[in-house]
């Protein structure tokens, strides 16, 4: 059954993902990242520069099946397009169709998008709705206590 974990409060979510996707790497977990094809371009050029002395390694979708097999990290604009991934990172307003392929779904939700907000309480919503078990994670809560 898919695990569900939001991350609420998140200052700047492209580089809280590029964390993610650091610490994800590092642990030999692969993760597929779902968002529109605009934040996948802006989290691509981000992933190569976010630390100037790691490389987190990453494919689009769109490249070459070796490619892509070779990486943990594949960017790609729907769920669909993303096989033997452990982890979805969810960048975009929708619920990823095809998630339930996923042992884990992580949704990043932004401190003050009040847009990006809204979009999450209704992802919430869907995921309750399924009867899935979903874990809050308040990022200021934990930033403030540390």
């Amino acid at each position: 059954m898919t695990e569900l974990d939001f991350h609420f409060n998140v200052p700047d979510k492209l580089l809280y993902a590029c964390r993610f996707l650091r610490k994800a790497t590092h642990r030999g977990v692969p993760v597929a990242v779902t968002a529109p094809a605009d934040v996948l371009k802006q989290l691509d050029a981000l992933l190569w520069t976010f630390s100037a002395h790691e490389f987190v390694p990453h494919a689009m979708a769109t490249d070459e099946a070796h490619v892509k097999a070779a990486t943990p990290v594949l960017l790609c604009e729907s769920a669909m397009q993303a096989s033997h991934r452990q982890i979805l990172l969810n960048l975009g307003d929708q619920v990823p169709t095809g998630f339930e392929q996923f042992e884990r779904v992580i949704e990043i939700v932004s401190e003050a998008d009040m847009t990006d907000r809204q979009a999450a309480r209704g992802r919430w919503k869907h995921y309750a709705s399924t009867g899935l078990k979903l874990t809050r994670h308040d990022i200021a809560i934990k930033k403030a206590t540390e």
